[in-house]
């Protein structure tokens, strides 16, 4: 504890270890509580109280069915990437999983692959594109990010294909069915 190596080093009469003690500030909980950002988590609180209602009123089934089902898992993944482009990955995923689907175990990957990968297509997909503009301000911005969007979306393409090939070709899980 900061007491007990205190005390030691003042029976040493250690004066740098004891002006280096005096700087360390013992953890305040109250302080840290109240540096959190709290709009950002009231705003998530938010989205997952939505989605929730989303889900008990049924409409997050019909959804379910209209993608997975109409679509086929592995097009419903693909899609659930580009919505989540749009719509930051956190809810999107936070959706498919109150959808629960009846997909195989590689269409769970699949849907988890897309959902992080489609999230950085643009900036504002993903909390970590998000926070990145509000760091760099005026270096990162929105439209520098599009400029790299046609190479992540290739890279996008590129794992959802070598997810399905390699799924197929191992015959680890059935990525058709």
């Amino acid at each position: 504890s900061l007491a007990k190596k205190r005390t030691v080093a003042e029976q040493k009469a250690d004066q740098e270890k004891l002006r280096y003690l005096g700087s360390v500030v013992p953890f305040d909980i109250f302080k840290n509580v109240a540096r959190a950002e709290w709009d950002t988590l009231l705003f998530f609180y938010g989205v997952v109280m939505c989605v929730g209602g989303l889900g008990y009123l049924g409409y997050l089934e019909l959804v379910s069915v209209v993608l997975f089902d109409g679509l086929g898992a592995s097009w419903a993944a693909f899609g659930i990437g580009i919505i989540s482009a749009i719509v930051d990955n956190i809810p999107v995923m936070f959706a498919v999983l109150e959808m629960n689907p009846d997909i195989s175990h590689g269409h769970w990957l699949l849907v988890t692959l897309a959902a992080g990968v489609g999230g950085s297509l643009l900036s504002v997909g993903s909390a970590a594109g998000v926070a990145l503009m509000g760091a760099a301000r005026g270096h990162y911005t929105f439209m520098s990010h599009l400029r790299w969007m046609p190479v992540i979306f290739l890279g996008y393409v590129a794992s959802m294909l070598v997810h399905l090939w390699l799924g197929n070709i191992l015959g680890v899980f059935d990525v058709y069915g």
